[in-house]
């Protein structure tokens, strides 16, 4: 509890001061009450869930890559292709499964509009999985430190 001096006059003058004890003694029963509430909220219920005995999907060993060089040249994988032989390099490549993921590289001063163009011609060969791959910027500067 708080006390206040006085110099003796009998007024009673108006306190102005914020009196926190009640606040205190508030908060530290929420506290207890939280404490005590929050392990009643994850009862767990006992349930036996079944077995899954299906295999994981398999990985592509390789990934099939489209790449868009400098120079505007194409490549399916080591392949070099040109716009109107792409959708057959592409064929090739994924034995015509459309379902196949796959990743477009290009080159940083290739237009953007290039790169929607290849984009939109294996969408329209029904290749919808199509990656961008870019590098991460964190491995590219050792990289460039150490030339």
């Amino acid at each position: 509890m708080g006390a206040r001096l006085t110099d003796g006059n009998d007024d009673l003058a108006e306190n102005a001061e914020i009196n926190i004890t009640p606040f205190i003694d508030v908060m530290l029963v929420l506290l207890i009450i939280f404490m005590v509430a929050a392990p009643l909220s994850t009862v767990d219920i006992p349930v036996e869930l079944p077995v899954a005995e299906a295999e994981a999907p398999q990985r592509p060993s390789e990934p099939i890559f489209v790449t868009i060089k400098e120079d505007l040249a194409l490549a399916v994988g080591e392949v070099g292709t040109t716009l109107d032989a792409l959708p057959v390099e592409v064929g090739i490549a994924t034995g015509l499964n459309r379902d196949e993921r796959l990743y477009i590289r290009g080159d940083k001063s290739v237009p953007y509009g290039e790169l929607i163009n290849v984009m939109n011609v294996l969408r329209a060969e029904g290749y919808l999985k199509v990656g961008l791959v870019g590098l991460d910027e964190a491995a590219v500067a050792p990289a460039a430190a150490d030339q």
